[in-house]
């Protein structure tokens, strides 16, 4: 069988919105040219589509068109590498999944454990959030509402008022056994999260137990300038935010 038809046949296999590499093809190394020649061919004829250098895709094909890859696809590389988890979808696009805004930006923002640089794939930005604690698949929700947190002040066509509320809903619905965890998560971020976080939890009605464990880390003479009101936020004062 032909290169080009092996090629075509594994092609085949992939679901719609796969993105594939070079690699992913069963093909001797002296036949890489002919690789790279298939792929082009099926990208000028539309059977495929480029990602970027050496990423192409199964468009999913709609009455409206085709669409691009879903932001898991587009930053997979990034969120597991040989079966481990190494990153998780944070920024923009995880708010947009919260409710906290309706924009759909093209970065993509991966909480990952180590500092990288900003990637540039396609027409998409991958940026990189340095996340302090263990990313595991139990806590990557809990992990989103912190990094939310965190960035309530620059989350696009929203107010932090308008965020802290939502996260409020979104807080007040977790068990307290996720409360307690998300509590503890949010130790390893900067005072003003927790502190936000502390207030959040409390309006969620969160066991005082749970609350004492962000209260005692928390420096009792420090404030915090976060423009969130009374209305939104009762228990703001107790959390010395201003």
């Amino acid at each position: 069988m032909k290169v080009s038809d092996r090629i075509a046949n594994t092609i085949d296999r992939f679901p719609a919105d796969y993105i594939f590499t070079y690699s992913d093809f069963d093909i001797e190394v002296s036949n890489k040219s002919a690789v790279v020649k298939a792929l082009n061919r099926m990208v000028a004829t539309g059977k495929i589509s480029k990602l970027s250098k050496g990423r192409f895709y199964k468009p999913r094909k709609t009455q409206f068109g085709a669409l691009k890859p879903s932001s898991y696809q587009i930053a997979k590389d990034f969120l597991e590498q040989n079966g481990e988890l190494v990153g998780y979808i944070s920024g923009y696009s995880a708010f947009n999944s919260m409710g906290l805004t309706t924009q759909i930006p093209s970065t993509l923002h991966i909480g990952t454990n180590k500092y990288r640089r900003a990637v540039k794939r396609g027409m998409y930005t991958i940026s990189f959030i340095v996340q302090p604690n263990k990313i595991t698949k139990k806590n990557i929700e809990l992990l989103r509402i912190l990094d939310a947190i965190r960035f309530i002040k620059e989350i696009p066509a929203t107010t932090p008022e308008e965020a802290c509320s939502r996260l409020i809903s979104i807080v007040s619905k977790l068990t307290e056994e996720k409360k307690a965890t998300l509590a503890t998560l949010s130790l390893k971020y900067a005072p003003f999260v927790q502190a936000l976080s502390g207030a959040i939890l409390e309006m969620s009605g969160a066991d005082e137990s749970i609350l004492k464990k962000i209260k005692d880390s928390l420096n009792p003479v420090t404030e915090y300038n976060i423009p969130i009101s009374e209305t939104v936020l009762a228990t703001k004062n107790e959390w010395r935010i201003r």
